[in-house]
């Protein structure tokens, strides 16, 4: 028996960010996005678009959202917005992650409340909660499409999953054209991003005939745009490949949830400071070899991918894939010894993400 679920309508194609009047049917709107979106010119287009319906602009959203910044902006837009129904994410997976945190409602406005679910789960209270409209200027974290928001808590060497039924998206926009000022740097760091999600959901215990078909068409996709792209970052185009590679990849891992790859990351962030499409990345060979031989519906989808007869074969290929993009897959390069390597791997194997792999450590 299997399921597959997603309810986030989506819109993909260059242009498609012209159809948020209507996705937001009449409703007011807050946007939250990141520093730079204004001189990109963004911000003005959005305003010009929706006139007295932009109730507000947060443009202050930094990379991995930590509880010390977002604490005072949560209890802000909870105490001067509370009449605003909808929240437009625009921007990259920390924009995102951020605004589905400040969808969330608690009855005392307070962060400390919603801190509390991160830190013991449990539920949210089901009225009150804000509706989300992501639109992605990255290809590659698939939250526009998920459930999931990694908050951080830098000082305290913590990293929590938000995940409420309140936090699926209502809508996502996919429009390459936000995606072409990318620098090479956070291109080839969601790209990497998205080629773990897809992987990730393969060799994954939850996943199901849907989500497989999904990440070996977005596996396949990625391969072959990611390092044409790096080489023509002006293509919209390729922008485009990626942008859609990067959606199957989300609507893949929405329900399967990532897997030892992604519980490798964290700490390798926390503790080493890497950013996270290289953290969740640099490792897939070594999880690749680890997976091949547990199941032989995943060994038939990860072989294919990589056109190998052999598993090793497709080890060497996807190292070499790596590689090419100037991506080191020697755990060494990111300050993690040998034998500190191995003491993570069994304790990400035993964490949420690591136990939803498929072979047991």
């Amino acid at each position: 028996m299997w399921t597959y679920q997603n309810p986030v309508h989506i819109s993909v194609g260059c242009k498609s960010l012209d159809q948020l009047p209507a996705l937001l049917n009449g409703r007011s709107c807050l946007l939250v996005t990141f520093p730079e979106a204004q001189a990109l010119g963004l911000v003005q287009r959005v305003h010009t678009m929706l006139g007295a319906q932009l109730r507000g602009v947060i443009d202050s959203i930094a990379p991995n959202p930590d509880v010390q910044w977002l604490a005072p902006l949560y209890e802000q837009v909870q105490r001067e917005h509370a009449d605003v129904p909808v929240i437009v994410a625009l921007g990259g997976g920390s924009a995102i992650d951020s605004a589905k945190a400040l969808i969330c409602h608690t009855p005392s406005g307070k962060f400390e409340d919603l801190l509390a679910v991160l830190k013991q789960g449990g539920s949210l209270p089901s009225a009150g909660h804000k509706a989300l409209i992501a639109i992605p200027t990255t290809a590659g974290t698939g939250s526009e499409v998920t459930p999931w928001a990694t908050i951080w808590d830098q000082s305290g060497g913590q990293k929590y999953s938000l995940h409420q039924p309140c936090t699926w998206p209502e809508a996502a926009v996919i429009d390459a054209e936000l995606m072409t000022s990318l620098p090479a740097g956070a291109t080839l760091a969601s790209g990497l991003d998205a080629l773990s999600h897809a992987l990730e959901s393969i060799w994954n215990v939850n996943r199901n005939p849907v989500s497989m078909s999904l990440a070996v068409q977005s596996a396949r996709r990625t391969m072959a745009a990611l390092p044409a792209l790096m080489k023509n970052l002006g293509s919209l185009a390729l922008r485009a490949d990626m942008a859609e590679a990067a959606l199957l990849a989300g609507l893949a891992f929405s329900n399967t949830k990532t897997a030892l790859a992604h519980s490798l990351s964290y700490d390798i962030t926390l503790q080493h400071g890497v950013p996270h499409g290289l953290a969740c990345s640099f490792s897939l060979p070594l999880v690749l070899e680890m997976a091949l031989g547990a199941d032989p519906v995943a060994d038939a989808a990860l072989l294919s991918i990589f056109d190998a007869s052999t598993p090793s074969v497709a080890i060497e290929r996807l190292r070499a894939f790596l590689q090419g993009l100037g991506v080191a897959t020697d755990p060494a390069h990111y300050g993690v010894a040998p034998d500190d390597w191995q003491a993570m791997v069994h304790k990400a194997a035993s964490g949420p993400r690591g136990r939803n792999f498929i072979r047991a450590l």
